[in-house]
C-alpha cells in the first residue's frame, strides 16, 4: 500500500508539473528522456509516416509497400487483432494491421517487428498514419537496407497477383487523355485448360516466365524490356485463347488495339504512351486490318515517279499517308524508340495466313517468338474430352487417333463445339466427333478441300517446329507448299483407310453399343 500510496503522489506531481511548466520546457524534458531512452534500449525505430512532408498531399510509397507486403504474409498468428477488408471488385479479402497493434517478423535470423499507428488530428476528422519498424540496433546497418528491398520486391509482386487485371480497347479518340477504355478481364482460359500439345505448352510458360524474371538482363544488355509473339494458325485453332492463358498466367492486362479506329501514325504512338507496364499489346488478323503492304507499292510508284522530274514535288500518296496507319508507323509502334516509353509488355500480332504478313513487321526484335497453331493432336483433344466430358480414356481414342494421322484432324473449337453441344452423352459426343473427322477425311481427299488444304502442314508439326524462337527464315511464297507431295501420295491410302475405318466403327458400334 506505501509503494501504491508514493506512485500516485509521483503522478499527481508530474500532473502539476505539467500544468505549471512552461511548454517549452516540457518538450525539452521529452527529448531528453527519449534521448536516454535510445541510448540504453538495444533496438532502433524507424517511421513511416503515409505521406510525405507536412502538406499530406505527396503519398509515401514505402508506406503503401508496407501496408502490402503485411497483407501478403500471414501474420493471423502473431498479430492479436486484424482489420479485414474486401472490395466490390476483387473475390480476395485483405487485412491490415489494426491502429496500434504490433505484428512480428523475421529476417536473417533477426526479429523485426512492425507498429501500425493511427493518431487522430485535433480538430479534425483526418488521421495521421504511420508504420514503425522496430530493428536490433546492433545489426541496423546490416538489416536495414535488404530488409526494405524484400519488402519492396514481396509488395510489388502480390500487388500484381492481387490486382483486378484489365482489358482495353481504343475509343478512337487515342489523341486525347485517355484513348483506351476498359472493362474487367475475367477470361478463364488458363494452361490447364488449353488444349496444346504438353510440349509447346511447357516451351511457351518457360519463355514467359523468364521474360517476367528478366528485368536486370534486358537491363545489362541494353535491350527494351518487352517481346514479340506472332500467333498464326487456321480459324478456330485457339489464338485468341492462348493469348488470354498468356494474360492469366502473368497476372497482365490486355490491350486489344484496333487499328481501324485509329486515324493516322501520331495516334497510334498515342495509344502506346498511354498502356501501363506489364500489360499484352494485342493486334488481331494483322493482315486483314489495314493495308499494310500497300506501303510498299506506294513508294516504289512514288520513285518512278520523281524519274525525270528536275523539280521536287511531294507525291500525292505521300499527302494519303498522312491520314491512315502506316507500316513505318506500325513497325515504330513495335520496335522504335517509342517502344521503349514503358517496361515489361508483349506485344502478340494474330493471323489466318502467316504468308500474307509483311516481313518486315516479323523479323528479328518485332516478333521474337513464333507459335504457329492448327489442328488438335492427341494431347490436346485428350485435354478437351477431359475438360468437356471428364473422361480420361475411351476405346473411340484409337479411333480419332487414326483419323487425325491420316488428314481427318479438327480444329479445337470445332472439337469443342461438338463436345459442348453433347457434353450429356459422351459415347454419342465422341461418335460425332469420329464422323466429322471422316468427312474432313472425304472432302480432302476428293479434292474438294478448299480452305482446309492451306493449313495441312500446320496440322503436321512437331511441337518444336510449331514454336520458333528468334528463327527468321524469309517468308517467301514457296513455303506454303510443305508436305503437298506427300499429300498426293497418300490419296489413294485414305480412301482405303476410310473403308476400312466405316466397317471397324460399324462393328465395334455393334458389340459396345457406341
Amino acid at each position: 500500500m506505501e509503494i501504491l500510496s508514493q506512485m500516485w503522489s509521483f503522478l499527481g506531481l508530474l500532473t502539476v508539473l505539467q500544468n505549471v511548466l512552461p511548454s517549452q520546457l516540457l518538450s525539452l524534458l521529452h527529448s531528453f528522456y527519449e534521448s536516454l531512452q535510445d541510448m540504453f534500449t538495444p533496438y532502433s525505430y524507424f517511421e513511416i509516416p503515409e505521406f510525405n512532408g507536412y502538406c499530406g498531399v505527396d503519398v509515401n510509397d514505402l508506406y503503401r509497400h508496407v501496408n502490402l507486403y503485411l497483407n501478403s504474409v500471414n501474420h493471423s498468428s502473431t498479430c492479436r487483432r486484424l482489420t479485414l477488408s474486401r472490395s466490390r471488385s476483387s473475390n480476395r479479402i485483405s487485412f491490415t494491421v489494426a491502429p496500434n497493434h504490433t505484428v512480428h517478423d523475421t529476417f536473417r535470423g533477426h526479429s523485426v517487428s512492425w507498429t501500425h499507428h493511427v493518431e487522430t488530428v485535433q480538430d479534425s476528422l483526418e488521421e495521421k498514419r504511420s508504420f514503425t519498424l522496430k530493428l536490433p540496433k546492433r545489426h541496423r546497418q546490416v538489416l536495414l537496407s535488404p530488409y526494405l528491398d524484400q519488402v519492396t520486391s514481396r509488395a510489388e509482386e502480390f500487388e500484381r497477383v492481387s490486382r483486378e487485371r484489365r482489358l482495353f480497347t481504343n475509343n478512337g479518340h487515342g489523341s486525347y487523355e485517355s484513348g483506351w477504355v476498359s472493362v474487367p478481364f475475367r477470361h478463364p482460359s488458363t494452361f490447364e485448360t488449353l488444349a496444346l500439345e504438353p510440349e509447346l505448352k511447357k516451351q511457351i510458360t518457360e519463355d514467359l516466365t523468364a521474360f517476367a524474371n528478366g528485368k536486370e538482363f534486358y537491363h545489362r544488355v541494353g535491350r527494351a524490356w518487352k517481346r514479340g509473339y506472332l500467333l498464326h494458325g487456321p480459324p478456330g485453332s485457339g489464338k485468341s485463347s492462348l493469348i488470354a492463358a498468356m494474360a492469366n498466367y502473368l497476372c497482365y492486362d490486355v490491350y486489344d488495339l484496333e487499328l481501324t479506329k485509329v486515324s493516322d501514325n501520331s495516334e497510334l504512338r498515342a495509344l502506346l504512351i498511354q498502356t501501363t507496364n506489364r500489360s499484352i499489346i494485342v493486334i488481331e488478323d494483322i493482315d486483314c486490318t489495314v493495308d499494310l503492304t500497300a506501303d510498299r507499292m506506294l513508294k516504289t510508284t512514288s520513285k518512278r515517279m520523281r524519274r525525270g522530274r528536275e523539280t521536287c514535288r511531294r507525291p500525292e500518296g505521300d499527302e494519303a499517308e498522312r491520314g491512315r496507319v502506316t507500316l513505318s508507323g506500325l513497325l515504330n509502334f513495335t520496335d522504335g524508340l517509342w517502344s521503349c516509353c514503358g517496361e515489361e509488355r508483349i506485344i502478340v500480332f494474330t493471323t489466318n495466313h502467316r504468308e500474307n504478313v509483311d516481313p518486315a513487321l516479323v523479323r528479328c526484335g518485332r516478333m521474337d517468338v513464333h507459335v504457329s497453331l492448327g489442328t488438335c493432336g492427341m494431347h490436346a483433344f485428350k485435354a478437351l474430352v477431359k475438360n468437356y466430358l471428364g473422361l480420361q480414356s475411351h476405346p473411340v481414342f484409337d479411333a480419332v487417333e487414326s483419323c487425325a494421322g491420316s488428314g481427318g484432324a479438327l480444329t479445337p473449337a470445332q472439337v469443342g463445339e461438338i463436345l459442348l453441344r453433347n457434353r450429356g452423352d459422351a459415347d454419342k459426343a465422341l461418335k460425332e466427333v469420329v464422323s466429322a473427322m471422316q468427312d474432313r477425311m472425304i472432302m480432302r481427299g476428293g479434292g474438294g478441300g478448299g480452305a482446309h488444304g492451306l493449313f495441312d502442314d500446320v496440322a503436321e508439326r512437331s511441337p518444336e517446329k510449331a514454336l520458333k524462337v528468334e528463327n527468321w527464315d524469309s517468308l517467301s511464297p514457296g513455303g506454303k507448299g510443305v508436305g503437298m507431295g506427300s499429300n498426293k501420295m497418300r490419296k489413294e491410302g485414305k480412301v482405303k483407310f476410310l473403308v476400312r475405318l466405316r466397317s471397324l466403327t460399324k462393328s465395334d458400334s455393334g458389340r459396345r453399343g457406341v
